[in-house]
């Protein structure tokens, strides 16, 4: 059978393994896996690792703006992805202007992104105290693939349409509702009363720091809001999801409640991962985030709780804003790291490279498992009939990451200034490149919308 597109002599991550072989592609599929397969055109994967195009299950993008948060969208947020070898992510129902939380909203956002889209984006609508009243079913009707939650404060009130946290009826009643969709709850979880009021008797006393912003949110008033958000999981049959899990103790009540028979799973993110409260101050507010980047022992747990299968993947929270809002003081900055771009090759060096994580397991956390949860069929994995979504990665290659390398409209991460072992070389969707080293980032507008 004739393919339109072959990577051959690749190490290629199946679902039993990792193999040198050849995957034919035909009409965005992946058609054929063996050896010596022949294509109209042919890519040689000689010396690179052939992953699935990962599957960022935490991203802000913030399109629309709304007259507020303008300096973000679709076309730079979509082109760090393909530069960074994620070919497909979940989209948060904020800091979208209005948020996602009902029919109008959700389209509106599906407009906002129409001929925009360098990868595929699936959709989380909002669960908030308004829209209880027959919004999570219009949401479901619209093809959401998910819901997200905030336990901790979250939007501005002088917006109107902006995010809005839940309060306790919301997360009971709208678990019920979501429950009946089959769906996943995702859940920020911080105990807002506490951290909030920890916040405000910080900034009284004249707080500016890192390490004082990370002392206003201790790891306990994660615990307690994850404790929260499973029990209320037990009361209704909701499927449940810890986001941005930064503490060993609240990975350990996920780990127990599952062994109770509770649907819930966690992620953390890169950043928990990389950097320590102790280096923070060094580095400034561009890496401020919440919950908080905790202590080294904190991510040295962290790290054991992954390489253990305990944390189901690993997500960017890439949260992008405007240099204006990270150049102030720490307690006052945007509390969001941008991240996206740098997914993958930071992830495979510190997992891979340093740590010895199986190559099996890198492909699990960064792009089946998220995929499995979210019902996102055809993605996630190198099989036949599923989407040709592919990251070739460049092993044992590092290089300093400058701000001009970066996609983003607004070039700050902190991630500029590390040396990275190991280089995304070409990210392919659907059978197409979407970025390689020797083009860059594709021109055309690939992705699509994924509506479960």
């Amino acid at each position: 059978m004739q393919n339109e597109l072959v990577i051959k002599n690749g190490l290629v991550l199946l679902e039993d393994g990792e193999v040198k072989t050849d995957v034919g592609i035909k009409e965005g599929k992946i058609n054929q896996i063996g050896d010596a397969l022949e294509g109209e055109k042919v890519i040689d994967a000689t010396g690179l690792i052939v992953s699935p195009g990962m599957v960022d299950a935490h991203v802000h993008i913030t399109d629309p703006g709304g007259g507020y948060r303008d300096e973000w969208g679709y076309v730079t947020g979509t082109a760090a992805s393909a530069k960074g070898g994620v070919t497909s992510f979940m989209e948060m129902p904020l800091n979208q202007v209005p948020a996602t939380v009902d029919k109008e909203t959700l389209d509106i956002k599906y407009q906002a992104g129409e001929n925009k889209l360098k990868v595929d984006v699936a959709s989380f609508g909002g669960l908030v105290p308004f829209n209880l009243d027959g919004g999570i079913q219009e949401l479901d009707d619209g093809g959401v693939a998910g819901y997200k939650c905030f336990l901790g404060s979250c939007g501005d009130p002088s917006i109107p349409g902006d995010f809005q946290n839940v309060d306790d009826y919301t997360l009971y009643e709208g678990m019920r509702q979501i429950a009946k969709t089959g769906k996943v709850l995702a859940i920020h979880s911080e105990n807002a009363p506490i951290t909030d009021k920890l916040g405000e008797i910080a900034m009284a006393k004249g707080a500016t720091t890192l390490k004082e912003y990370v002392a206003t949110r201790p790891a306990f008033t994660e615990v307690e809001a994850i404790r929260k958000a499973i029990l209320m999981a037990k009361e209704t049959g909701c499927r449940l999801h810890i986001v941005h899990v930064a503490c060993k103790e609240g990975v350990e009540e996920v780990v127990k409640a599952r062994e109770e028979g509770v649907d819930v799973t966690c992620e953390t993110c890169l950043h928990y991962l990389y950097f320590a409260t102790e280096e923070l101050d060094d580095i400034g507010p561009v890496v401020k985030c919440s919950p908080p980047i905790r202590e080294q022992s904190q991510q040295d747990a962290l790290w054991k709780h992954v390489q253990a299968g305990n944390i189901r993947f690993i997500t960017s929270d890439h949260s992008p804003c405007t240099p204006d809002l990270k150049d102030t003081d720490a307690m006052h900055a945007w509390g969001g790291i941008s991240g996206l771009q740098n997914d993958v090759d930071i992830l495979f060096d510190e997992a891979v490279q340093k740590r010895g994580m199986p190559l099996k397991q890198f492909a699990e956390i960064t792009a089946s498992h998220p995929a499995d949860l979210y019902n996102l069929d055809q993605k996630g994995r190198i099989s036949i009939g599923k989407d040709a979504d592919f990251v070739l990665i460049q092993p044992n290659a590092p290089y300093t990451l400058k701000a001009e390398d970066l996609e983003y409209r607004n070039k700050i991460s902190p991630y500029i200034g590390r040396e990275i072992g190991a280089q995304v070389y070409q990210t392919i969707l659907r059978g197409q490149t979407i970025y390689s080293q020797e083009i860059g980032v594709t021109d055309k507008f690939l992705g699509e919308f994924i509506k479960k």
